[in-house]
């Protein structure tokens, strides 16, 4: 069974806007990935799950047609970012690299044709999540839909007593 969890960051500490000036409302992200680890030690994302099935056999007919259709939909309307930028995902020169889809206008219906492919996923067993962040990370790659982020690495617990 799947499973879809929102994981969202902490609040924001105030700025020292002045009172009345208007500030841009943060970006937000959003993600789609496995809820395990690769044997890699990231998160595959919903392309990499997706395309696992298929290089596996595991697809049925109909869903190896959904899951080609798709594919090269996106292909012909959306960037990829290793295309673009070939080293993006280098793990040397950004390690655990990932991407995240901008929740902006131009990218509302990349997102919204996702649904087809966390279906696939939830069909197969694949256990998946949503995480939405305003600061996902570092950002290597960015262009009008997506970004790819080396993830920031969290803070090591204090041992000054």
């Amino acid at each position: 069974m799947s499973e879809s969890t929102e994981t969202r960051n902490a609040p924001t500490a105030p700025t020292n806007t002045p009172p009345g000036a208007k500030t841009a409302p943060p970006r937000q992200f959003i993600r789609f990935q496995s809820t395990t680890r690769s044997p890699r030690g990231h998160f595959p994302g919903v392309f990499a799950l997706a395309n696992g099935l298929a290089r596996s056999g595991a697809l049925t007919e109909e869903q190896w047609r959904f899951w080609r259709a798709g594919n090269d939909w996106y292909d012909a309307n959306y960037p990829d970012p290793s295309t673009v930028a070939p080293l993006v995902y280098d793990t040397e020169l950004h390690p655990g690299a990932v991407a995240w889809f901008k929740t902006s206008p131009e990218a509302a219906e990349l997102i919204a044709r996702l649904d087809g492919y966390l279906q696939l996923l939830t069909a197969h067993g694949i256990a998946w999540q949503e995480l939405r962040s305003t600061d996902p990370g570092r950002v290597v790659y960015e262009d009008a839909y997506q970004v790819v982020v080396v993830p920031h690495v969290p803070a090591s617990p204090s041992t000054d007593r």
